[in-house]
């Protein structure tokens, strides 16, 4: 039998990576060191989710902490679409994927993990990315690290064309 290690999930699944605050409030001031922080723009940020669907799972998240898009200022709401387009784009060039899921969770019922801050999710997808171990071993498989991903897509945010 072959075993599949993913001990970076341990602290997820028993709740120990739990932190008091915002995550997303906390990411905008991440230590030097820090590699999940991929574009900083004028009011949001591009972020890799640190527990991602597939490789290159990016989150477009606004500086200022509110919960919903009703919320958001005409400038923030702009950048937010903006930087969609470019996680798009960029991951484009990095991954080669044969599509995308971009979603916004609100609240617990439409599966929101953080309530309180709004963000836009940008998931690359793969043609037969969904194989057994997602659907029956309630597992997904990552064949790249974080950081790898982190240092594939933080030149082409830096290269694109911010004129759009």
């Amino acid at each position: 039998m072959d075993r599949l290690w993913s001990p970076w999930r341990l602290e997820y699944v028993t709740g120990g990576g739990q932190q008091a605050g915002c995550i997303f409030c906390e990411a905008t001031r991440p230590p030097e060191s820090e590699p999940l922080v991929i574009f900083e723009g004028s009011t949001c940020y591009v972020i890799l989710n640190l527990y991602p669907y597939n490789n290159g799972h990016l989150m477009v998240v606004p500086y200022r902490h509110v919960a919903t898009l009703g919320e958001l200022t005409s400038d923030e709401m702009n950048e937010i679409g903006r930087l969609t387009q470019r996680c798009e784009i960029a991951l484009t060039e990095a991954f080669r994927p044969h599509g995308f899921n971009v979603g916004i969770n609100l609240g617990t019922a439409a599966g929101a993990g953080v309530l309180d801050h709004v963000h836009v999710h940008v998931v690359p997808r793969w043609s037969g990315d969904t194989n057994f171990m997602t659907v029956v071993g309630d597992m997904r498989v990552l064949p790249e690290d974080l950081g790898a991903s982190a240092a594939r897509l933080k030149p082409i945010f830096a290269n694109l064309d911010t004129s759009r």
